[in-house]
């Protein structure tokens, strides 16, 4: 039976508001229909993707990656997790590997992962081929995933565009040493390939992305509404309680123009009285394709740093069709579930 209920605009705009911070463990279904944050006590750099009725959660644990499977997004930290791959003792893949992601690109699943030998200067990022349908099957190591510079990189998505061209973004440095992490895209020949010389599209440049030393843009995320093109990115130091979303906007012309990318001048989701750090979101539709939420981690609490959890809240558009991602909700909030959820 799918629930009936929606979100009122005036419930979600209470929600959005903030409310006192309650404490103890998350219980969905507290109120019938209704669930809690956070959904996962323990996380951080949460990837979900949606395909044929099913929300992927792709993440690592106990060492080795693999994807869970779930028709309820707010309940994919107790959906089983399958591993599909298993670095191996030692190498330049072996260790440190943060943020994947799951991607199904002309016929087939990857995965994208930085990872490095366990010195972070050589982190890079690689990418495993999977099942043309089924992405809790095995994956294999399809290479690494480098522009001919070959500079530290970590948290890639890829950009496939509406003629299908795809391109890949990441967060890098602009030489040997750490300075800062920009922004940087690249063509890709196909899902494992770069075929061209990487373009910087976003530093840290504004006083809200320079909390922490060094520097940092990273976490570039995809998001389409309609025809509008936008890359949802995190700025400022994880650790900080500073962590939020910056928007960069495609204005047209080529996404390899620096110029065509129009960054907002303030952040678009950042900390309040009952959130800090919030960041390095996926994006995702309701069940019935009807709403948009936003999955993301935030700070356990007021100074935890990389002691993190994982959140998910609705959010709207504005009139210029840009994101409206509102501000992160209290925990232990009761909020409906995303729109047509199956009860369990």
């Amino acid at each position: 039976m799918l629930l009936k209920t929606r979100p009122s605009w005036l419930l979600l705009a209470i929600f959005l508001s903030g409310l006192p911070m309650v404490l103890g463990p998350a219980v969905a279904d507290t109120v019938p229909g209704t669930f809690t944050n956070p959904i996962i006590h323990s996380g951080a750099d949460p990837w979900v993707v949606q395909r044929d009725g099913y929300y992927y959660f792709c993440h690592v644990s106990k060492g080795e990656l693999g994807v869970s499977r779930t028709r309820n997004l707010t309940q994919m930290g107790t959906a089983p997790f399958v591993p599909v791959w298993k670095p191996p003792a030692s190498g330049p893949y072996s260790r440190n590997i943060w943020a994947p992601e799951l991607h199904h690109l002309r016929g087939r699943w990857y995965i994208y992962f930085a990872a490095d030998d366990g010195r972070n200067e050589n982190h890079r990022m690689f990418v495993l081929e999977g099942d043309a349908v089924d992405p809790q099957r095995p994956f294999s190591l399809k290479g690494k995933v480098a522009s001919a510079d070959d500079h530290w990189a970590i948290d890639g998505t890829v950009l496939q565009m509406p003629t299908n061209e795809l391109y890949f973004i990441w967060s890098g440095w602009e030489g040997t040493n750490n300075v800062a992490q920009n922004l940087y895209i690249a063509p890709l020949a196909n899902p494992w390939t770069i075929s061209g010389p990487r373009v910087r599209i976003s530093h840290p440049e504004r006083d809200w992305e320079a909390h922490g030393t060094p520097r940092v843009n990273e976490g570039p995320e995809v998001l389409w509404h309609g025809t509008n093109l936008f890359v949802i990115y995190s700025a400022s130091g994880s650790w900080t309680d500073h962590y939020c979303l910056g928007q960069l906007r495609f204005g047209g012309g080529s996404v390899m123009e620096p110029s065509s990318w129009v960054k907002h001048p303030s952040p678009v989701f950042s900390q309040n009285e009952v959130a800090w750090g919030p960041g390095h979101a996926s994006f995702v539709k309701s069940p019935d394709g009807l709403e948009d939420w936003i999955v993301y981690h935030a700070a356990q609490w007021r100074g935890s740093g990389w002691k993190r959890d994982i959140r998910v809240q609705p959010f709207g558009w504005n009139p210029d069709s840009t994101p409206n991602f509102g501000q992160p909700i209290s925990p232990g909030t009761p909020l409906p579930m995303p729109a047509g959820t199956e009860r369990q």
